[in-house]
């Protein structure tokens, strides 16, 4: 592989899309295919990509491929679906990177059918959403073979501010598991600070700065600040996402006390209608809307 990869992109959704710009900005030759092709060909006439309709079609020409899709499902599909990477002969040494977010099981699974293809493989979930993927500044939690890491580090120091190695196949998954399992406890947290002082007669504009500026203000709570007081729940990161990752977690050995209620209250929020919008939607849910 040469520093300038040759890269195929699968997954054009929030955080995909902005990869994609950061990597054509970089001087990277990006190949992408997306199940909606509407949203390749728009993308395509925008920024000067190559629009690929199956996964198959990717193999030949790509150095690495990079999934960056919903679920555990989304990602399996790329390699037992139609058209799938495997029905296809790689023209040279070929890389699959995972960035989604999945099980470590399923990570473990693919990497195997990988192996057995000749192919390497790497799970590389992100902490981040949609800013610091628009302003390339992710970071990167890596597993797999450490070489194959090295090679592929050029591309992720285009989308990211760090990329981390943790080793085998499925730490990074474990990882991207906990720094969302964290980032949910602090979400509901501050939703719940929140119902706590307006049943109380403090406004969200009041309590807010007060939390930002105290030692339990962070880069969530100034993030979601604006969110809140504008009652703006368009999704940056989905609640549905973070409660299938907190599910995640829980089959994966998550049984702690904290952890178990946020799962309870991402289940209820969601099963109310609030999947579609912003994690911080669980506010919405907890006062009763």
């Amino acid at each position: 592989m040469t520093e300038k990869l040759n890269i195929g992109w699968i997954g054009l959704g929030n955080m995909g899309t902005p990869m994609v710009r950061n990597l054509v900005k970089a001087g990277f030759e990006v190949t992408v295919y997306n199940r909606s092709a509407d949203k390749s060909e728009a993308l395509s006439k925008e920024i000067g990509i190559t629009v690929a309709y199956s996964p198959a079609e990717l193999v030949a020409s790509s150095d690495v491929i990079v999934t960056m899709l919903s679920d555990d499902a989304a990602v399996k599909q790329v390699y037992e679906g139609d058209n799938n990477i495997f029905s296809a002969q790689p023209g040279k040494e070929l890389t699959m990177v995972d960035m989604s977010t999945v099980s470590p099981e399923t990570t473990k699974y693919l990497a195997g059918l990988c192996a057995e293809k000749g192919i390497t493989y790497l799970d590389a979930p992100v902490a981040g959403s949609v800013k610091p993927a628009e302003e390339a500044q992710l970071v990167i939690m890596v597993g797999g073979d450490e070489k194959v890491y090295g090679k592929v580090k050029p591309m992720f120091d285009v989308l990211g501010k760090m990329s981390v190695y943790l080793g085998e196949t499925g730490k990074a998954n474990v990882a991207k598991l906990s720094v969302n399992l964290m980032l949910g406890i602090v979400t509901q947290g501050l939703a719940e600070a929140v119902v706590f002082a307006r049943k109380n007669g403090l406004s969200a504009e009041q309590l807010l700065p007060l939390i930002n500026a105290s030692s339990v203000g962070g880069g969530l709570t100034k993030m979601k600040t604006e969110n809140i007081i504008n009652q703006d729940f368009k999704a940056a990161f989905a609640l549905k996402l973070l409660e299938k990752d907190i599910r995640l977690a829980t089959e994966n050995g998550m049984d702690t006390p904290v952890g178990q209620s946020l799962y309870t209250t991402l289940k209820a929020a969601k099963e109310k209608g609030h999947g579609d919008e912003d994690m911080i939607s669980v506010l919405k849910y907890l006062s009763g809307e």
